[in-house]
């Protein structure tokens, strides 16, 4: 599974399916992908309508930013019928939402399979990311994880008062301290599974972006690679959050630099800037340059 060819997204934003028009606006903030809202964010009587704007707003796509969907659970006929009308080439993947078992994951992986040969994609085209919002799912993250090739994307998303609230009865605070070793863990299995790029959220609170700031650098410092984000204004500090500084490239460069200089005078670690650094460092500090194509 690591060599899944699925590139890393820093933010995720949430738009209704009803409101394929904020597309636009979705891409002005710089978000790296949109999700398209079929489930919670669609009353009941208006989910045929919003499947149809969902499937011709994917169709007519020719931004940069990639584009999601969040289907319908698995347990209705509806999520059979998304998955039918969004299958595009225009579409990065499926968000799965209530996953309880990697039973869930290998059925959803047959019906993208289905729907990819019948639109003529390329098998596996489509990502797949698992909501983890039972307790089963997150106990069982790693088995969900590795379930399916296609799975990218995943990770423990901890929002107040949701599914994930419920399920766990955690009580959420603004410093993430009651999550912290769930998100950690979830973490660690997904990572262990060999699923692409994981990403956590959410924060809730709109107008509070020193709050959001704060998480988003927690989840960074954990390993996750993003955030799943519900308001534009959240896109900037998200962004800017998963992304390396000017100064952490110019050190990695510095840091290769240094160790190879070791190397030709016949060291294989070197006192770097006060700390011991040798080749694991030089193998990190390359894949952040090569992934912000700085070698």
């Amino acid at each position: 599974m690591s060599s899944d060819p699925r590139y890393p997204l820093r933010s995720l934003l949430f738009v209704p399916g009803t409101k394929t028009e904020w597309l636009a606006k979705a891409e002005a903030a710089g978000a790296d992908a949109a999700i398209l809202d079929l489930e919670d964010a669609v009353p009941a009587p208006q989910k045929a309508r919003a499947r149809a704007r969902v499937a011709e707003a994917i169709a007519a796509w020719t931004g940069d930013m990639a584009l999601f969907v969040r289907i319908n659970p698995l347990d209705d006929w509806a999520a059979a019928e998304d998955l039918r009308a969004i299958a595009h080439e225009g579409l990065a993947g499926v968000v799965l939402p209530k996953v309880a078992t990697a039973e869930d994951i290998r059925l959803a992986d047959r019906l993208l399979g289905w729907c990819e040969r019948e639109q003529g994609l390329p098998q596996g085209s489509i990502a797949l990311v698992p909501l983890l919002e039972t307790a089963s799912a997150l106990r069982d993250a790693h088995a969900i994880a590795a379930a399916a090739r296609r799975v990218a994307y995943a990770g423990a998303v901890t929002a107040p008062g949701g599914d994930v609230e419920r399920a766990v009865g955690y009580r959420w605070t603004a410093h993430g301290t009651e999550t912290l070793a769930l998100r950690s863990r979830v973490l660690l299995d997904v990572r262990a599974a060999g699923a692409p790029h994981p990403v956590t959220g959410l924060w809730t609170h709109v107008t509070d972006l020193a709050g959001l700031r704060a998480f988003a650098r927690q989840n960074r410092d954990l390993g996750y690679e993003g955030m799943m984000a519900i308001h534009p204004t959240h896109v900037p500090v998200i962004n800017e959050e998963f992304s390396p500084t000017p100064d952490d490239l110019d050190r990695y460069a510095r840091l290769i630099a240094a160790v190879e200089e070791a190397k030709a005078a016949g060291s294989g670690a070197v006192t770097f800037e006060g700390a011991m650094v040798d080749e694991a460092m030089v193998v990190t500090a390359r894949q952040m340059l090569e992934r912000h194509a700085l070698l």
